[in-house]
């Protein structure tokens, strides 16, 4: 993306760049305490778990940063990547270019705010050129997605019923999701998600992504949805606690299009998918669209988990594997004796299973691989590295991260 500031904003991006990078998470903390002051109507846009935490103010912080730096001409990641990645999750929510004007708005102030003095006329008129060089970035790449997927940000949510709910784990649940009424059922890629809003109890809205579980050309949506527990600072999940305990067949929710970019390449190349925990959902999704177009490409899964009791779509994974003609399932379990069913417990045919977290370096790499990664950021930052060790091209890797993204659309390389 050529996004050149004018020199009189360069000049000033660069006298405060360094304040406003070490200053970045109490600025977007301001921000968003601004913001929803203000407008209280947008906190449905945002998840209250990462709020609490500090997640989305770092990932917003991140993304600040990461802009500016490409506007000053420093090296990073590519910026396109990150506006893509923000474009679809704004798309999924129905993020409008009205709403820009009002984030810029509470943005600079809070800028003003933590920076103080520091933040002069010259800084101001010099931040709020990049703000806009950054919005009209994104806008105009959420037009795209919006026009690819089929949505209206003014009306993005459309009503969907439950036709099947099937307990996966202890804390694991999936919905079958048909659309109500006449619209005919999307296509998606495979490793995209949805967004489902809900009202929870108190008349709260919130939203959540949820990846797509099932392949495409199903007549049907799936997605597979994890309870979020309650950790320190980090409240249980609103939504997800609401969908396991009161959401059953027959019940309508509101469901954006199928929206993404870590999507399955087309090709014929080996792949490896590596996931861990409730990771492994679009990793089912693509596998199974593989299992069904493309049985004889060469794909290497490698799951981690706790025990076997707690791997969703375990029945899933094998039974995409055994359509496929050069299948390679590796497994690490915390605690391989827990078994919990006997069909989870079993030892499949083609399974290799480890004891402990994973180890890139025990998996088969195929020459020319393509590897795709979705779990817990410290599995993921440990699995890339070692695949980069192995010698994986960095643009071989691609990754899904749920929630906002803190690596800005690419992953440390150490």
């Amino acid at each position: 993306m050529d996004v050149l500031p004018t020199d009189r904003c360069a000049a000033g991006l660069a006298a405060t760049a360094g304040s406003v990078a070490a200053n970045a998470q109490p600025i977007t903390a301001a921000f968003y305490r601004r913001l929803f002051a203000a407008h209280p109507e947008l906190r449905a846009l945002f998840n209250d778990g990462n709020q609490a935490t500090g997640r989305q103010a770092r990932s917003l912080a991140a993304a600040l940063v990461t802009f500016t730096g490409h506007l000053l001409g420093e090296p990073g990641p590519p910026v396109d990547a990150v506006l893509r990645r923000i474009a679809h999750r704004h798309a999924s929510l129905g993020v409008a270019p009205g709403q820009y004007p009002v984030v810029g708005t509470h943005l600079l102030a809070a800028m003003g705010e933590v920076l103080g003095a520091a933040m002069t006329p010259a800084a101001h008129d010099a931040w709020d050129e990049a703000y806009w060089l950054f919005a009209t970035a994104l806008v105009a790449e959420e037009a795209r997605v919006y026009q690819r997927i089929g949505a209206d940000p003014g009306h993005p949510w459309r009503p969907w019923r439950v036709t099947a709910r099937t307990v996966a784990t202890p804390e694991v649940v999936s919905f079958d999701l048909v659309p109500v009424g006449p619209d005919p059922l999307p296509g998606y890629l495979a490793g995209q998600y949805v967004t489902v809003a809900v009202e929870l109890p108190g008349g709260d809205r919130q939203a959540r992504q949820y990846s797509l579980s099932r392949a495409p050309g199903t007549g049907s949506l799936r997605i597979t949805v994890r309870r979020v527990p309650a950790v320190g600072d980090a409240p249980a999940g609103a939504v997800s606690s609401h969908l396991h305990d009161r959401v059953n067949v027959g019940d309508v929710l509101d469901v954006s299009p199928p929206a993404g970019d870590v999507t399955l390449a087309p090709g014929t190349g080996p792949l490896v998918l590596l996931s861990a925990g409730i990771g492994i959902t679009p990793m089912i999704a693509m596998l199974g669209h593989t299992a069904r177009l493309r049985p004889e490409r060469t794909v290497v899964a490698a799951h981690a988990d706790r025990c076997p009791r707690h791997h969703a779509l375990r029945s899933d994974l094998l039974d995409a594997g055994a359509l496929l003609r050069d299948f390679h399932l590796h497994t690490w379990y915390d605690d391989p004796a827990d078994a919990g069913t006997v069909t989870n417990g079993e030892v499949a045919a083609g399974e290799t299973r480890h004891h402990g977290p994973i180890d890139v370096g025990a998996l088969p790499l195929p020459e020319g691989a393509r590897a795709y990664l979705c779990g817990p950021l410290p599995f993921m930052r440990d699995v890339r590295a070692g695949l980069l060790a192995r010698g994986l091209p960095p643009e071989h890797i691609r990754y899904e991260i749920f929630g906002p993204d803190p690596w800005a659309g690419t992953p440390p390389t150490d």
